[in-house]
């Protein structure tokens, strides 16, 4: 599976009159100054430099985790910008090559690298949003309280399909109890907060390890990003996918990278983000945003 190139017509304009929330100042030494939690998502996530995640100029979220740890958030708002799309990494504490791709799609975003497009872009980065389950070692799947994040959104009949779907598909498997109840845990009730508040029209999450493409939700799914080929693998009780794209109506992009412990070259992420913004220009703006 080979990278198709992007059209040149289509470089630099999508982020193009975006204005990026404000970055810490640079110290007098022209280092960036610390930021709370990077020496140890740096320390942690694989192809990550320290100074990547301190440029990423990421902001508390207003909740933290089970373990209270802060949830972090960086917003990249765009003048004019209609088009609102959340990217949200390592839901799945040992899936670090998640989070890590986030970072580096933030610093894209951020310097305002990719295809353009005619409608500027507010992003919104969460991008380790299970930082105890990222952060434990070794690194767990379910956040603090042993619930699959990815299994606690609030899908119709979750009740009966969650409980149904964990006991008898995954034989009780502890890695993927939905929890007690849908948002029961704060870093779920976090990211459907977001989603109400930021009202998003597209949803990027990222996982690992299946090396594969994911789609849930209206329009017409990439056909690959980068080297991921689409493989629609089906909807999940209480996945975000799920929830968001087949419950609410929001296209869900899941990115399934092929190995969990390790990022792609740099030039495989830079070719993924650039066929994820092509496809955007290609389906959500030149097909018309849906109201939100």
């Amino acid at each position: 599976m080979g990278f198709r190139p992007v059209l040149p017509a289509l470089a630099g304009l999508l982020l193009a009159g975006a204005a990026s929330a404000a970055v810490p100042a640079a110290a007098p030494t022209g280092r960036v100054p610390a930021v709370p939690g990077c020496r140890e998502f740096a320390g942690r996530l694989p192809n990550l430099p320290l100074r990547l995640c301190e440029q990423a100029g990421l902001q508390a979220g207003s909740a933290t985790s089970a373990h209270g740890t802060p949830l972090y958030v960086r917003d990249l708002p765009a003048t004019g910008a209609r088009l609102r799309v959340l990217v949200v990494g390592a839901i799945h504490g040992d899936e670090l090559s998640a989070g890590a791709l986030a970072f580096h799609w933030l610093a894209l975003a951020r310097e305002r690298q990719g295809a353009p497009l005619p409608q500027p872009v507010h992003w919104r980065f969460i991008p380790v949003l299970n930082p105890d389950g990222a952060l434990a070692r070794p690194p767990r799947r379910t956040n603090a309280n042993g619930v699959d994040l990815n299994r606690n959104f609030p899908t119709p009949d979750w009740e009966r399909a969650a409980a149904s779907y964990w006991e008898q598909r995954t034989r009780r498997d502890p890695r993927r109890w939905p929890g007690p109840r849908p948002l029961s845990e704060p870093e779920s009730r976090f990211l459907h907060e977001q989603l109400g508040r930021f009202r998003p029209h597209l949803i990027v999450a990222i996982h690992a390890p299946y090396g594969l493409l994911d789609f849930d939700g209206p329009s017409v799914p990439p056909a690959h990003l980068g080297r991921l080929q689409l493989d629609q693998v089906g909807i999940f009780p209480g996945s975000l996918g799920h929830y968001g794209g087949v419950h609410q109506g929001v296209p869900v992009v899941t990115i399934e990278l092929p190995n969990a412990l390790r990022t792609p070259l740099d030039a495989e992420m830079r070719q993924m983000w650039l066929d994820l913004l092509r496809w955007m220009g290609d389906r959500l703006v030149a097909g018309g945003l849906p109201a939100r």
